[in-house]
């Protein structure tokens, strides 16, 4: 060929770098003795089955993102984390509805296809996926030249699961009386981060060397899914959601029926250093509780006499406490007292 040629290569886009990274994720699908393996990863889409298991199955279907916690990976050129947080973005939210992960898709659109990066991503997707019990049976990734900086990428997930129609844990099961549980996040999971950057440039912090913040910020979402489909499974919650953007008040306001009221216990609530930390930078209450989740990840709904039934199924980090009940009233949810920063 001419080198004077025009090429796709030239324009930046390298399909033989993209088809080498295909290639790779493959791989990692081959690599659990005894499950069953996906062979369809490269094709045009991706084909599975519907476990037996299920009596009147219903889709739950999921998206979402890392957000610019992206950013922090980038200037930290630390990547093996936020594949985690993407599969726990959508996984947590399909366990809301009762549902099962079955399987995962991703989208990664970059600047320049760079195989160590993006390598460091997928592992991260695949662990994700490990631990939700879910495959990942595809995706899609695009290199972009002008559209995304030097170094600049995003990633997208897509979950796909299933509930058996008597399974979907719907509004009408939350009752008076019913406590509400905290189970503690892992750190911010991947909300507030473009607030946090901010502070990190007024305050003028090197991230890079301090290690303690640098670890805290990259700390990957705990994924709920198997202490939560467990206790679908024993019949143990009546509710449940995830604390992603929009803090405790807007994702409880979500599964609270009509004519009920979330009542909470900010006092209840246990909060770790780094949101101690972020509160110290003139941040208010009411800022800290719409953007962060404050130590407080996921929430569960259940009958009094559940408590410790519901608490056996968690590890003492992650172990679930109550911060409110239900009661009646036209007010989805109420705050009483103060967080103890």
């Amino acid at each position: 060929m001419n080198k004077k040629n025009l090429t796709y290569k030239k324009s930046g886009v390298n399909i033989a770098a993209a088809d080498n990274f295909v290639k790779f994720i493959s791989s990692l699908n081959t690599k659990d003795k005894g499950k069953k393996k996906f062979s369809n990863i490269g094709g045009f889409g991706s084909i599975t089955n519907i476990p037996k298991t299920f009596k009147k199955p219903r889709i739950v279907a999921c998206t979402d993102g890392v957000g610019t916690k992206l950013e922090i990976a980038n200037l930290l050129n630390k990547f093996d984390t936020i594949g985690i947080d993407l599969v726990a973005m959508s996984v947590n939210d399909l366990i809301v509805q009762g549902a099962k992960p079955l399987i995962f898709l991703d989208y990664i659109s970059i600047n320049k296809i760079k195989i160590s990066k993006l390598k460091s991503i997928i592992k991260g997707i695949y662990k994700g996926c490990k631990i939700s019990g879910c495959e990942l049976v595809g995706g899609e990734t695009a290199e972009m030249p002008d559209t995304y900086e030097k170094n600049k990428f995003d990633i997208a997930g897509f979950a796909v699961g299933l509930v058996d129609e008597n399974k979907i844990l719907k509004k009408n099961k939350i009752k008076k009386n019913d406590l509400i549980l905290a189970v503690p996040s892992s750190g911010l999971h991947s909300n507030g981060y473009s607030l946090v950057r901010f502070i990190l440039k007024k305050k003028r912090i090197n991230l890079e060397r301090n290690n303690k913040l640098k670890k805290d910020l990259l700390e990957p979402t705990k994924i709920y899914v198997k202490e939560v489909l467990k206790l679908i499974t024993k019949d143990l919650i009546n509710g449940c959601a995830n604390i992603t953007g929009g803090g405790i008040a807007d994702n409880i306001k979500r599964i609270i029926p009509t004519n009920h009221t979330a009542e909470i216990n900010l006092s209840k609530i246990l909060t770790s250093k780094i949101f101690k930390w972020i509160k110290k930078n003139k941040i208010s209450d009411e800022e800290m509780l719409k953007t962060f989740n404050c130590g407080v990840g996921f929430c569960l709904i259940i009958n009094p006499k559940n408590l410790y039934k519901v608490q056996k199924f968690f590890t003492k980090k992650y172990k679930p406490y109550v911060i409110g009940r239900i009661s009646k009233g036209n007010k989805k949810i109420r705050f009483n007292g103060k967080i103890n920063w």
